[in-house]
């Protein structure tokens, strides 16, 4: 198992950070928001105050991403990839923004579904068979950090689909638990030492006493 370098540790804290940092700014620089009915997307929209704050995040955060991905040497390269290419999507929302009134963007909605599957399913190729490895690259974990992160993800689409007054809520949720597995993923890296640490070191020949 290779560990995770310093500079991975502190791009998957940063994800988090920048963008919970980020659309709690871009948030309170609005005249009038709702954070429970309103997407983080109508934060970088056309016509929308100041709107640069979020589109730099979403920038920002997806730059943390392909880093971590990058930085995860001991998951799998499929898992790593899908997780790059989850970020790339997600910079490219911030290149493809709303129009004013959260209107109709086609290329939004396409690159805004492939940077969340992206960061939903990259668990599914980065687990290892293998009880060496750290926790959460297993199959078990990977499993259940699927099944949540979807979980998020139908409660999005559902919330979006019917114009339901959470739509933000759940975007948000959902933004948050997807920017937090990358962070549990590197911590328990940092934290698993190669199995070779724990070898016993050789006892020294212990000198006999003459009779």
């Amino acid at each position: 198992m290779r560990e995770v370098p310093w500079w991975g540790v502190v791009s998957s804290a940063a994800a988090p950070v920048l963008l919970i940092g980020g659309w709690t700014v871009a948030a309170g620089l609005q005249p009038r928001f709702d954070p429970v009915a309103d997407t983080v997307s109508a934060l970088a929209a056309i016509g929308a105050t100041d709107r640069w704050v979020m589109t730099l995040t979403f920038l920002l955060v997806g730059l943390c991403y392909v880093v971590t991905a990058l930085a995860l040497r001991s998951a799998r390269i499929p898992g790593r990839l899908i997780l790059a290419a989850g970020a790339i999507a997600g910079m490219m929302v911030a290149a493809n923004p709303e129009h004013a009134g959260g209107f109709g963007s086609v290329p939004h909605f396409v690159w805004a579904s492939i940077g969340f599957a992206g960061l939903t399913a990259w668990p599914a190729g980065s687990w290892r068979r293998d009880p060496s490895v750290p926790w959460t690259l297993r199959p078990p974990a990977g499993a259940a950090a699927i099944a949540v992160l979807f979980a998020l993800l139908i409660w999005f689409g559902v919330e979006l689909i019917t114009a339901g007054g959470q739509v933000g809520l759940a975007e948000r949720v959902m933004g948050a638990a997807q920017a937090a597995w990358p962070l549990a993923v590197v911590l328990s890296c940092r934290v698993s030492l190669p199995r070779e640490n724990y070898r016993a070191e050789p006892i020294p020949d212990q000198p006999t006493s003459a009779a």
